[in-house]
Parts: structure tokens; C-alpha cells; sequence
């Protein structure tokens, strides 16, 4: 049994974040000594470890909750747990995407020529004016 600073240390997740899947659901409510200390077991810390890894992949509190679900009966079919990841997938596709049409405009407001005044600043006019953009970032 570990206590709740044992299970953050042991998982590199911090204590509040802990608190907060359980009071998510995520996790399960841990037992409690006497003095009402939360106690984890081995397979709260491999949950906890499951759900910062999905955490590290970006993926949202609710696909998480639908991933736990899904742990909790093995026997059903995997199809589930690759919609939930297929559906990331495209999300994080199109986040991409989006991120490299920003990449493209900063570079070219970087590359702006200004006279040096922050009143005629290129960077600034164009942040203050959207349609001083050549893209639809």
C-alpha cells in the first residue's frame, strides 16, 4: 500500500493532479487508514501510470474515462480503444495542420522589413490587422 505522496513519487504525478482523477472517476477511491490517509495498491499506481501515459499523448479526460471503461472488461473487443485512438489520430492531424499554416505566416511576419519604429512595426500592424495575412491561420 502506498500513501498518496509514495503514489507521486512512484508516478511522477503530482499530488492535486492525483486528487483530481480520482474525483474524475479515474482512478478509483483509494482505501483510508484510521487516521483517514488514502492507501493505493500496486494496481492504482499501474492506473495512475496508464492515464499520465494517455495524458503525454494528448489524449482528452473523457477518452481516458472510455479507455478505464474499457479496462475494467477485458473480454470485449478491442475496436473501441482503436476509435478512441483513431479519433485522436485525426485530431492531432488536423492540429498539425494548423500549426504548420502558422508556422508559414510567423515566418513571413518575421521576415517583414520595417523601419525599426515600433509605431511602423510590421509585426505589430500586422497582429493588430487580420487581414494584413496572406493565410487563414
Amino acid at each position: 500500500m502506498f500513501s498518496i505522496g509514495e503514489l507521486s513519487r512512484r508516478s511522477g504525478v503530482k499530488i492535486p493532479t492525483i486528487r483530481y482523477y480520482e474525483q474524475m472517476r479515474l482512478l478509483d477511491a483509494p482505501e483510508r487508514t484510521i487516521g483517514n490517509q488514502r492507501r493505493y495498491t500496486q494496481r492504482g499506481l499501474e492506473r495512475l501510470s496508464f492515464i499520465r501515459h494517455a495524458r503525454e499523448l494528448g489524449l482528452s479526460i473523457d477518452d481516458i474515462s472510455e479507455l478505464v471503461s474499457l479496462c475494467e472488461d477485458p473480454k470485449r473487443s478491442c475496436a473501441d480503444a482503436h476509435g478512441i485512438a483513431a479519433r485522436h489520430l485525426s485530431n492531432v492531424r488536423a492540429r498539425i495542420a494548423k500549426l504548420k499554416k502558422l508556422e508559414q505566416e510567423l515566418i513571413r511576419i518575421a521576415g517583414l522589413s520595417d523601419t525599426g519604429r515600433v509605431g511602423e512595426c510590421c509585426v505589430i500592424q500586422t497582429l493588430a490587422d487580420h487581414t494584413l495575412c496572406e493565410t487563414d491561420h
